[in-house]
């Protein structure tokens, strides 16, 4: 009898001490969302993004390679409300094996979130904090609007942030001109971009041109002739 009411104590403690600490982190995140939403609200960042001489509006960017960077980055974006639980669910599972936050399972939104309003750490509250920011995009902006934005400041590596740098940097032509081979390895920079910048990793980025490839099959954007005509093409001599 007292086994059993030791046990129920034990646990009693362990559930009282996991609700405080995901109490405290959401409301450590929800402080820090609000911090930053106060100093610079979402429609000033948006026209700050905007007005960049390098903008590119969405209809301006070549569609194989809008199909190459959903199919990489987050397939179902247009179904999703900005967050995945099964994403967040495997990413748990990883974080709690590695004993550290190391995988993000970010969606197209999340990563939006995190590039105009968030640093790069990887603590528990800049996660929490970055769910605030989704709710914030997805109430507010449509799909199309979510990934032009994105595709206007995330990194390619080489000192290029946003797609009409990255195109202009690496091929000499605006983000509507990229031919398919062009497309899909520059949509596998922006998920390691150190690892995968021409200047240096022409090599990964051409193994990771496969996957931005096969993902491209497996969503029915291509077949698998075409990803293999695709991939045979020599992108750029410089390059290889």
């Amino acid at each position: 009898m007292k086994k059993h009411i030791t046990w129920k104590k034990v646990l009693l403690t362990i559930l009282i001490i996991c609700i405080t600490w995901i109490t405290s982190i959401v409301s450590i995140g929800f402080i820090r969302y609000r911090t930053l939403i106060s100093e610079q609200p979402l429609p000033d960042k948006i026209t700050a993004i905007q007005k960049k001489k390098t903008y590119v509006r969405i209809s301006d960017i070549s569609p194989v390679f809008l199909d190459a960077i959903i199919a990489i980055e987050d397939p179902p974006f247009y179904s999703h409300h900005g967050v995945l639980l099964s994403n967040i669910l495997e990413a748990g599972i990883t974080n709690l094996k590695e004993k550290k936050l190391a995988m993000g399972g970010s969606t197209i939104t999340q990563q939006l979130a995190k590039n105009i309003y968030l640093d790069q750490d990887k603590h528990f509250t800049r996660k929490t904090a970055e769910l605030f920011f989704v709710h914030d995009l997805e109430g507010t902006l449509t799909k199309n609007q979510i990934l032009e934005l994105y595709l206007n400041v995330i990194y390619f590596g080489d000192g290029y942030y946003g797609i009409q740098e990255a195109a202009q940097g690496y091929f000499h032509k605006s983000p509507s001109e990229l031919n398919a081979a062009e497309a899909s390895l520059l949509a596998g920079l922006p998920q390691a971009p150190a690892v995968y910048q021409l200047s240096s990793g022409y090599k990964e980025a051409r193994i990771r041109q496969k996957e931005v490839l096969k993902a491209m099959v497996e969503n029915h954007m291509i077949n698998e002739e075409e990803s293999a005509e695709i991939y045979k093409k020599n992108l750029n001599q410089e390059y290889s």
